[in-house]
């Protein structure tokens, strides 16, 4: 078993596509969330709000055929993950098409503008839209497929379509890739586009915020005048390296992976079940072989929805007990589905090194009913930590847990 470390990191999300960027609206407690007038046609969707990319465009280097394969998912996906292995040195490297290499990552669903042109073929019996490429863009396992073509990758990819887990598995199937020994570097991750079905599949949970009015002031996890979730776009990868093959070349090391685990609930389709919460958690630190004392912070899943609220603070208090730091970024960016694992434990991983961990704005009022913890509010924390744990729940029961340790 081989020890992996993290060589390089990007993400692209609401607040920009930059760590000092995005650590200053952290700090300035700027909230990414607005009302879409365009969503004012879809009638029966209660929600206005989202945390859309502004500006995306795919570089002006990426050829035509190169986009041709490539929905607004995948481009996202693509740019992170060419980010990434620019920022470990490895962008252009003869590795990449060595077989040594793979990509684990994925996203809730392909580009929905792809499925909406089937759905026309089989509503109307027509298919204009329709091309050569359509299903590529939609395709459950587009953004690894592109990420991976794009790249000339010849090593492993890993499909992780779990929706609200897919980047956080995507980061754990990485790391246990390189640890036992199939691969010696993998990018992992995931991505998502912003699109209204995806808010309206919440809204008919009366899982979304219908704070219209007041995009600021939402969504407010673990507090008790939350109202819901909001959904948000990002996308996030993290180049993984097996500890000797980084040094041998002198990489710049961010942290180390040393625990990952994931289970299901096996009990609920969209009901949080608080007792495996807590295990997924027990078993990442069994992988990291830790004590629940040696974690410093704990990121939240954070959906400002009831259920999950209360259930992973219950769990993550029964296992850490009321001393444990905790908070989420979606109180910034949404819940960006997909890409959220990814992009968290990019955050983690950098607040970690600058010992500087970001509050949950708009947590006013703790809700009684959620676990008893330390959370974080107000401008934030200094913690000197060398283990920080991330924590993603997903629909269909699916659970995740990483470990990073700070590296010295």
């Amino acid at each position: 078993m081989r020890r992996v470390v993290v060589t390089g990191m990007a993400g692209l999300s609401a607040l920009g596509s930059d760590w000092p960027t995005i650590e200053a609206a952290f700090r300035r407690r700027q909230n990414a969330v607005r009302r879409l007038a365009a969503w004012d046609i879809y009638k029966d969707l209660n929600t206005r709000l989202a945390a859309p990319i502004e500006g995306f465009e795919p570089p002006g280097h990426w050829s035509r055929k190169q986009l041709r394969s490539m929905g607004r998912v995948s481009q996202l996906a693509v740019r992170a993950a060419e980010l990434a292995l620019a920022d470990a040195g490895l962008l252009g490297d003869p590795l990449l098409k060595s077989g040594d290499v793979g990509v684990a990552c994925g996203s809730s669903v392909g580009s929905t503008a792809d499925i909406s042109d089937f759905a026309q073929m089989l509503l109307t019996g027509d298919s204009p839209r329709l091309n050569a490429n359509s299903y590529v863009r939609m395709m459950p396992h587009t953004t690894g497929a592109n990420v991976g073509i794009f790249f000339g990758l010849k090593g492993r990819i890993i499909s992780t379509s779990t929706a609200c887990t897919s980047g956080s598995q995507g980061v754990g199937f990485a790391y246990e890739a390189i640890k036992y020994g199939h691969q010696a570097v993998m990018l992992g991750g995931g991505a998502e586009e912003l699109c209204p079905s995806e808010a309206m599949a919440f809204d008919m949970l009366y899982a979304t915020s219908r704070r219209n009015d007041d995009p600021g002031s939402t969504p407010r996890p673990y507090d008790r005048d939350r109202d819901g979730l909001v959904i948000g776009e990002g996308a996030g990868m993290l180049v993984l390296e097996e500890h000797e093959h980084a040094r041998a070349r002198g990489a710049r090391i961010y942290a180390e992976v040393v625990g990952f685990a994931t289970n299901s609930d096996g009990t609920h389709v969209t009901r949080p079940e608080e007792a495996t919460m807590q295990v997924v958690m027990e078993l990442a630190l069994q992988c990291a072989g830790l004590d629940p004392a040696a974690i410093g912070y704990v990121s939240g899943h954070g959906t400002a929805t009831e259920q999950g609220d209360i259930a992973e603070t219950r769990a993550t208090s029964a296992l850490f007990g009321p001393r444990m730091p905790l908070s989420s970024q979606k109180s910034y960016l949404g819940h960006t589905l997909g890409a959220c694992g990814a992009l968290e434990s990019m955050f983690c991983i950098e607040m970690m090194r600058k010992g500087w961990f970001a509050p949950t704005v708009n947590l006013e009022n703790v809700d009684p009913r959620c676990g008893e913890l330390d959370y974080i509010v107000g401008d934030g924390r200094q913690l000197d930590v060398e283990f920080v744990m991330n924590n993603n729940f997903a629909f269909g029961g699916v659970n995740t847990s990483l470990v990073f340790r700070r590296w010295r």
